[in-house]
């Protein structure tokens, strides 16, 4: 129990000197939110051929982005960490002039249902394709597959969503060219609306799955490879054991351990990714008003989408740590293997 309870704190330290360094850098900064706000009013003003007050201009700064310049950067982040865990208060956004909370909220579910589909497919092809070049080494089925990892691998995601969009969407109107879903169609538990929401995720599912499951395959095929060498799985063969059983009780279970720990941080690295993604496919998710608030400087939700992101990647390595002992029984549980 002390092993749970130790690996949760260190989780929330990570957390909190991540946030922490975030939020600091991003006031250190020069060119900060404050300061490019208030340069962004003096122009306009100026333009206008109006008076400039600059002690008005750096107040009304100071209000959109709840940041005092004067505020020591330790105690501006104990305040700011203070009203988000008492309050849920992330702030207003600048850009969108609504609650950051009910922004995040909104784009979250469609973050998480792209990464999560495009995740286990990818995993489940990984394990599939590795496991099967590793069975059949050596022979033309394996380089093959080979050659065609390698050429998915070496693809950018980003590539592929654009030439998927370019060809599927635009010219041959399979799917639909962008948003969430169709504008026309009743929100709701309706087939139409279901229907849509499946359409609009297909492409960006389909980028992230085709270019994602690449690397994973070529790794799986070489820690199945070395598995197939080893005696238990000669013994199984001798035992007569049939070749289903073989590959998903011997061989695949015992391959699977530095897989999963790549899937668990590839969890955060979808999200990441997703950023482009959704910004490709005017998807409006977490990612997409992410990079709208970064480009215009809307210092409160850039924050938030940091704390979105950093709490989805603490909490996946939080999960492999805890269910090695379920994925490989070898592992044993966290208390031990305190050097695993």
């Amino acid at each position: 129990m002390n092993y749970y309870i130790r690996r949760f704190a260190q989780a929330i330290v990570t957390f909190v000197v991540g946030m922490f360094i975030t939020f600091a850098l991003y006031r250190l900064v020069p060119g900060g939110p404050v300061e490019a706000i208030i340069a962004d009013r003096v122009q306009q003003m100026q333009q206008r051929g109006q008076p400039v007050d600059t002690q008005e201009v750096g107040d009304m700064a100071e209000q959109l982005t709840g940041i005092n310049p004067d505020t020591p950067i330790p105690i501006a982040f104990y305040e700011w960490l203070r009203d988000i865990i008492l309050y849920q208060d992330f702030g207003e956004s600048i850009l969108f002039q609504d609650p950051v909370f009910d922004i995040l909220f909104r784009g979250m579910p469609w973050s998480i249902f792209l990464s999560v589909y495009g995740l286990l497919l990818g995993f489940t092809a990984t394990i599939a394709v590795g496991v099967f070049m590793a069975w059949h080494e050596g022979t033309k089925i394996d380089s093959g597959l080979t050659v065609f990892v390698l050429v998915m691998r070496s693809i950018p995601y980003y590539v592929a969503a654009i030439v998927m969009l370019s060809v599927l969407a635009f010219q041959w109107g399979l799917f639909p060219t962008g948003g969430r879903a169709p504008p026309a169609a009743t929100p709701g538990f309706n087939v139409e609306y279901m229907v849509g929401i499946a359409r609009h995720a297909a492409l960006p599912i389909l980028s992230n799955f085709i270019v994602g499951f690449a690397g994973g395959a070529i790794g799986m095929r070489a820690l199945s490879v070395r598995v197939i060498g080893e005696d238990y799985l000669r013994s199984a063969r001798l035992r007569g054991l049939g070749t289903n059983r073989i590959l998903t009780r011997y061989l695949t279970r015992n391959s699977i351990l530095p897989i999963y720990t790549g899937f668990m941080l590839g969890i955060a690295g979808m999200f990441s990714s997703n950023v482009i993604t959704e910004v490709i496919f005017q998807y409006h998710g977490v990612g997409w008003f992410m990079l709208e608030a970064a480009v215009s400087q809307d210092y409160p939700l850039v924050m938030a989408a940091f704390v979105f992101f950093s709490s989805i990647t603490v909490t996946a390595i939080l999960i492999a740590d805890f269910t090695y002992g379920l994925i490989d029984p070898r592992a044993g549980t966290g208390a031990s293997r305190e050097s695993f």
